[in-house]
């Protein structure tokens, strides 16, 4: 996965943990819609490996 899709995941977590929902969620979108069929797998296992980055739990 590119560096810039992952750094955007982080900063969608962190915006999410904050409850800045809308602006998580575009961040977040933008970067899985810009993930090639190669990295979509590497996205999601990231997202499954990270879920606890979302809701704040383990901070």
């Amino acid at each position: 996965m590119r560096a810039s899709i992952r750094t955007a995941l982080e900063r969608s977590a962190e915006l999410t943990r904050s409850n800045q929902l809308v602006d998580a969620l575009r961040i977040g979108e933008a970067a899985v819609n810009q993930a090639t069929e190669d990295e979509r797998d590497e996205v999601r296992q990231w997202l499954a490996d990270h879920a606890d980055d979302f809701t704040g739990r383990g901070h």
